[in-house]
């Protein structure tokens, strides 16, 4: 049986093919249009799907939409109904999408498939999942367990923004929800807009920008924003914010609370920003606390399956494994909206269908390392790099892992682009930019010269599993970069005391530890273990670095520029190669130095992309 996910039409769309329960394929739209958060209907993913798994869409038993719009468009009406007539400028700029295309979903969905497909029977084969229905699915059907309990924390979907539930087999049962307006997502989001970044993209710059800042208003969020419970369930207070009747995320009532209006885009950051966004993580983290807690409670379960946006939260993940109410916990790579189209396939196989669910056995997930997407021969390589005017040197297998390892040990920044893409949001090694972690200049020059990014922003690490707990304190597996550890103390290194003084920003250029590129001012790291199994090559460039330096562990951050997405050909990581101080590039077995390329083909891609 076959069955094609999709999700579209808010932020992140993408397509995932199912064949017979095995995920053949997954990608977001963006990587081929090279839109970020390409929101439009995934054309060109379904095409690679279908290409990947070498059948057309006349061939798909199924095709599965990751939520349910008519229910959404009853939350919209309902929630303008219940704050009439205040919103009614947000109502009146909404209503015409809805009436015009977003009730007849149906019929878009059809005619934009119909020219992929010659059967006439399109809206017949189309099933509708719910929006966090599709979430958890992705996380359960997708993880190695057997069964475990399920928490899923977003947005908002239809109506649920935190749901619970039990999966066993190929079955999923939702315990309870926390509906709209009362929304955790929503709440951190509000901060992000507060905090002068943009809502949807720039959550994730909160979450970094942290560990900068003191939590000095989490009483306050606690008091005036958020009545929690002791078993995780809460309710906002909704007379703080705005996105309930308005174009905003925050009111004037907001600004009172914290001190002063929101701070614009690319305005210096203050300490104030700061703190403030320590405050929303430690508040974000208690709730999910408890929230984990309560599902343990209520489902006895050992094992715990993470989606939704608020799971891409990898310093709340690290906080839910070391309290220890779950022997292992499995997060779902794609947890954003992305993910979506793969749960709505799995929950169109699993539930609608009643298909069985085969573990594949070792402990291994059902996600293949996330490298669900496009791979390019090293001929397509070859040639695609000589029609984009590169200059490289073509080595074996052994010649190429020799040639980068070199080069990263001789503290050069590296482009990665080998294998299959990556599906979600993280560069797992097949569309990275790698560097030194032992290098003190490494995350300053990747950020400013490299990244072209707000300089406070962490990097993350990838580190052989092998070696993961000789380095920090985890023993985990963390495949997909989505969990928090600190640096063993044996690896951390003496502060001086005028060093201990510094405060905020002023932290940023401090070695803390052995490997200070990856080490974040309060010793935590985002860890990426890379195993041989799913990902041998990028495993043996590690183990090769660590034969020349010691060191099993470098930098490993996303292959694009601020407000790119990543890279999704030879001739994208050219050009960002090109665009870049990138010094070195490997693209399958071709391998370039900067020095050698005809500098006229150099583009200023600092200024290319619309800022995040």
């Amino acid at each position: 049986m076959k069955v094609l996910g999709i999700s579209a039409y808010y932020h992140d769309s993408a397509a995932a093919l199912i064949v017979d329960g095995d995920i053949v394929a997954a990608a977001q739209e963006e990587r081929f249009t090279r839109k970020k958060h390409d929101a439009g209907f995934p054309t060109r993913a379904v095409e690679y799907c279908l290409k990947q798994a070498g059948i057309t869409l006349d061939d798909v038993d199924h095709i599965a939409f990751y939520d349910k719009p008519l229910l959404k468009f009853e939350r919209l009406l309902e929630t303008y109904l219940a704050f009439a007539p205040r919103g009614f400028e947000s109502f009146r700029m909404s209503m015409p999408v809805w009436l015009k295309e977003k009730l007849f979903l149906g019929t878009m969905l059809t005619k934009a498939l119909k020219p992929l497909s010659s059967r006439k029977d399109i809206a017949e084969r189309i099933l509708y999942s719910e929006h966090h229905l599709s979430h958890a699915a992705s996380a359960f059907f997708a993880s190695p367990f057997e069964e475990a309990a399920v928490l899923t924390m977003d947005g908002v979907g239809e109506w649920a923004t935190t749901s619970l539930a039990h999966g066993k087999g190929h079955h999923l049962e939702v315990l309870r929800e926390i509906h709209f307006p009362h929304s955790l997502g929503l709440l951190y989001s509000a901060f992000t807009y507060y905090t002068g970044f943009k809502v949807n993209s720039g959550e994730y710059k909160v979450m970094g920008l942290a560990p900068y800042g003191r939590p000095v208003y989490t009483k306050q969020i606690f008091d005036h924003l958020i009545d929690l419970k002791p078993d995780g369930s809460f309710k906002l207070n909704i007379e703080y914010f705005d996105y309930c009747t308005g174009l905003t995320m925050t009111n004037s009532k907001f600004d009172a609370l914290f001190g002063g209006p929101p701070r614009k885009a690319e305005q210096k950051l203050t300490q104030r920003e700061m703190d403030l966004a320590a405050s929303i993580q430690a508040a974000t983290e208690e709730v999910v606390l408890r929230l984990a807690r309560s599902v343990a409670q209520e489902t006895g379960q050992k094992k715990l399956c993470l989606a939704g946006g608020v799971a891409l939260n990898c310093v709340a993940n690290g906080k839910v494994l070391r309290d220890r109410q779950f022997e292992k916990i499995w997060i779902q790579p794609a947890a954003g909206d992305a993910g979506g189209a793969l749960g709505a396939a799995l929950v169109a196989y699993h539930m609608y269908k009643d298909q069985p669910r085969h573990l594949p056995g070792g402990g291994h997930d059902f996600m293949k390392g996330s490298y669900l997407g496009p791979a390019f021969s090293d001929q397509e390589c070859i040639d695609r790099l000589q029609a984009a005017g590169a200059k490289f040197t073509v080595l074996d297998d052994a010649g190429t892992v020799e040639a980068c390892a070199r080069a990263l040990s001789e503290g050069k920044a590296l482009g990665w682009f080998q294998g299959r893409m990556e599906f979600g949001p993280r560069a797992l090694g097949g569309r990275s930019i790698l560097g030194d972690a032992r290098s003190p200049s490494m995350q300053s020059v990747l950020n400013l010269k490299v990244k072209y990014r707000e300089s406070f922003r962490p990097f993350a690490p990838s580190v052989l599993r092998e070696r993961v707990a000789e380095w920090f304190d985890l023993d985990e597996d963390s495949p997909y970069m989505l969990l928090v550890a600190d640096v063993v103390a044996s690896r951390r290194r003496q502060m001086s005391e005028a060093e201990q003084a510094l405060f905020g920003i002023e932290k940023l250029n401090v070695p803390r530890s052995d490997i200070p590129a990856v080490t974040h001012v309060d010793y935590s790291a985002r860890i990426q273990t890379v195993h041989a199994e799913t990902n041998p090559r990028y495993h043996a460039l590690l183990s090769r670095f660590e034969q020349l330096t010691s060191c099993p562990v470098i930098v490993n951050t996303s292959f694009n520029v601020r407000g790119e997405p990543i890279v999704g050909t030879p001739e994208d990581a050219f050009r960002c190669f090109m665009g870049t101080e990138i010094e070195t590039l490997a693209v399958g077995n071709c391998f370039l130095r900067k020095e050698d390329q005809n500098m006229a083909l150099k583009q200023n891609y600092e200024t290319a992309f619309e800022l995040d």
